[in-house]
């Protein structure tokens, strides 16, 4: 994927504007703070989804989402479009969020007491889902490696042949940002069929993938990993839909298939109509010229914020990510403690989201939000910069 070059970045609103958005990113905190935690981005909508959303109140079209809706097929054609990858729409379901599919899944794949296996530091709700399902997390750490993070292909097959039944994946990964290599998640396929273990894909942050980077989804890896796995992706990281309430469960294998045909109609029913409406317009050719300005823009900041660690807080450990707009920092060389992130928000003002809640691995960490504008960034990199030698 290439960026056209008559592409603009996108603007973020104003700090006066996004303070009068009432979601949790804006209400978790007073005013004095700066919010940079919640995955909640700064951006206007697409125009696309914005005429969408107009739409149906206009026409007040906010009934049930119908049993036939064009969101599989618009996925269908997003991933055709912007992976290569060829999906039948006849094997896409759609439910409220990523969270909700993966716990539906976990339930139908797992026993109660099984173990799931997750890659720390990883997205803390993965383990709360885990548990919601029945099952028990069993944590095998991302390998560091001198330029990034990489799966530990030795120690899930480990875990795999001491009885795990089930694989949660985070691709691209969050919080390092991480787009796992075909040759990697091809391993891990192997794997998981050799060991009959199901694999469960999340994708939510695949769209924002940067151009350069191939991002490989899960069931296009390897033809064994469309016996044994699942993926649930949604329009909501990169466009900013998270309360609209929309997501897809995608399968490629007959067994994976018939496992997400057979749940109830109402996992399916509780997606909403203005999430699906905004989704299809998110996933529509016409957001794609927004979208690769996105792409700009947060490849502009995941740059300036390397400049600003450098500047102001000299020993943090950064690598940018390949994808998201979420940046792993290692502060440990500050010697803030196990959770830094709570004396920058008590004494700097600003809010990252908790290390440690990502696994003992995210001890001495912070995750930023960049998808922000670069004035709001070097802000805070200045605010957290005065606690240095303070």
């Amino acid at each position: 994927m290439t960026i056209d070059a008559r592409t603009e970045p996108v603007q973020a609103l104003p700090l006066e504007r996004l303070r009068e958005r009432t979601s949790e990113k804006w209400r978790e905190y007073d005013a004095d703070v700066l919010p940079m935690f919640v995955a909640e981005t700064d951006f206007p909508l697409a125009p696309a989804i914005s005429s969408a959303l107009h739409r149906a109140i206009d026409l007040g079209d906010t009934g049930y989402t119908a049993s036939r809706n064009p969101l599989a097929g618009a996925y269908a054609e997003f991933a055709q479009r912007r992976y290569g990858w060829t999906v039948d729409p006849a094997m896409v379901r759609s439910t409220a969020d990523v969270s909700l599919g993966i716990v539906e899944i976990l339930r139908r794949i797992t026993n109660r007491g099984d173990r799931v296996v997750v890659t720390p530091p990883v997205y803390p709700p993965f383990y709360d889902l885990i548990e919601e399902a029945g099952a028990v997390d069993e944590r095998v750490p991302l390998l560091r490696t001198g330029t990034g993070w990489e799966l530990d292909l030795d120690g899930i097959e480990a875990a795999f042949a001491a009885g795990a039944r089930a694989f949660l994946l985070c691709n691209p990964h969050n919080p390092t940002g991480t787009v796992h290599s075909r040759e990697s998640l091809a391993a891990l396929a192997r794997l998981a069929a050799r060991f009959g273990v199901r694999v469960v894909s999340d994708e939510i942050h695949a769209p924002l993938t940067q151009p350069g980077v191939p991002f490989t989804p899960f069931l296009d890896a390897a033809p064994e990993a469309r016996e044994i796995g699942f993926a649930v992706a949604s329009a909501s990281k990169a466009f900013n839909l998270a309360g609209l309430k929309c997501a897809v469960m995608v399968t490629a294998g007959e067994r994976p298939g018939r496992i997400v045909r057979g749940m109830p109609v109402e996992v399916e029913w509780r997606t909403s109509q203005l999430g699906m409406l905004a989704s299809v317009a998110a996933l529509s050719p016409e957001s794609d010229a927004w979208l690769d300005g996105l792409l700009m823009t947060l490849d502009q900041n995941r740059r300036l914020l390397a400049d600003l660690l450098a500047e102001h807080l000299p020993g943090a450990r950064y690598i940018a990510p390949d994808a998201g707009y979420l940046a792993w920092v290692d502060l440990t060389a500050l010697g803030w403690g196990r959770n830094p992130a709570k004396r920058i928000l008590r004494d700097a003002k600003v809010a990252f989201h908790f290390g440690p809640a990502f696994g003992e691995e995210g001890v001495g960490h912070v995750r930023v939000n960049f998808g922000c504008s670069p004035e709001v960034l070097r802000e805070a990199m200045e605010r957290v910069g005065t606690l240095v030698d303070s």
